[in-house]
Formats: structure tokens, sequence, C-alpha cells
């Protein structure tokens, strides 16, 4: 001990390594951990467009996301996760406030059957495909057939809208043994920022 206090260069140096090698030893066994997957940030609405029909105004729209490792195991262990989608129909008007003429909402539930093992999406509880594999299923739900947000007569033909379109992991659905978690876990955190565009109604 009295060589260690010592204050001559060498047993500094030799101080110096005592204290530090553990140190640096924890940091080198941390990096070699695995680290957990991660979903990328957010959603990402990579189109979104309008198309007026016979039957009135469909959504026609691609997202990007990925699930990270704790949805993914939830799916696993029997729980469903739901998305949500969105969407806002605004008229600008001079003298008053906007005018909301549409807004609607769908949500899509993902799931997985240990029996059969094929995972199932059903959109607001009525269209329901089973798929093979987890990838084939996120496709749907990443490019989902046209939604119909409005019938006919919903929109003034001719007048100009502003349209804000949001989709996520739908926060209400989360299974309750998760809920608390999820309030303060990114983990559980998957939502686009809001899309915002300019539709002449047809």
């Amino acid at each position: 001990m009295r060589n260690l206090l010592s204050t001559g260069p060498h047993v500094t140096r030799r101080l110096f390594r005592f204290l530090l090698a553990p140190l640096l030893l924890t940091l080198a066994l941390l990096a070699a951990l695995p680290q957990p997957a991660r979903a990328s940030e957010g959603v990402e609405i990579r189109r979104a467009l309008i198309e007026a029909t016979d039957e009135g105004y469909r959504l026609s729209a691609t997202y990007g996301f990925d699930l990270t490792r704790e949805m993914e195991d939830a799916l696993q262990y029997g729980k469903p996760l739901y998305f949500y989608t969105e969407i806002e129909f605004t008229r600008p008007r001079w003298y008053w406030f906007d005018e909301k003429a549409v807004t609607a909402r769908q949500t899509v539930s993902l799931s997985y059957n240990v029996l059969t093992r094929q995972y199932n999406v059903a959109v607001s509880g009525s269209v329901y495909q089973s798929f093979p594999s987890l990838d084939e299923a996120l496709f749907l739900i990443r490019r989902p057939n046209r939604w119909l947000v409005a019938p006919r007569g919903a929109l003034k033909v001719g007048e100009t809208y502003n349209v804000k379109l949001s989709m996520g992991l739908d926060p209400n659905y989360i299974p309750k043994p998760l809920k608390v978690n999820s309030l303060n876990n990114n983990e559980w955190r998957l939502a686009s920022d809001k899309k915002t565009w300019v539709y002449k109604a047809e």
C-alpha cells in the first residue's frame, strides 16, 4: 500500500492502471452484450392521396415502420396489436372557423394464432385475412387496401379542403399489463407525424 501511495511518476502510472482496468473491463463487457432490436423512429407516411370514385372518396396510402422486439414478443404470447388511421377534411372559411367536413378513423388488428401458426389481420372487425408469416401480415398493414373515408356528397365538388392524416399503434388497445410500462417506454411508441395536404374535391 505504501508503494501505491508514493508520489513518483512510475507509481502514479501503476495506480492509474490499477483503478482504470476494472472500468475498461466493465465497458467492454457491456459493449459485447446483444442489443435489443428496435423499431425505426415512428411511422413514415410514404404515400397518401385521395381518389374520387362512384362510392365516394378513398384513401390510397402506404406506410413505413418496424415492430420492436417487445411488440413481436407480445404477439407471440397472444396479445394482439391494434393500429389506427385517422383522417380529417376541413374547409377553410375566411369569415369563421374552418368547417370540419369529414372525420374518419379505422382500426386494424394484428394477432397470432399459436395453434395454426398464422398471423391474422382484421380491418375494423370486418375484413379478415390470415398469413403464414409476420412480414406478409405487416405488408397488408403497410400497404392497406383503399379505404372509403367519405361517401359521395360529403365533400362539395370544386371546393378545396385541407387534409390531415396520421397512423400508428393505438395506445387505447395496449394490453393492461403493458400499459403502465408503455407510457414511459419508447419501445411501445409507434406513430406518425400528421401529414397535411390540400385536396380539391372532384
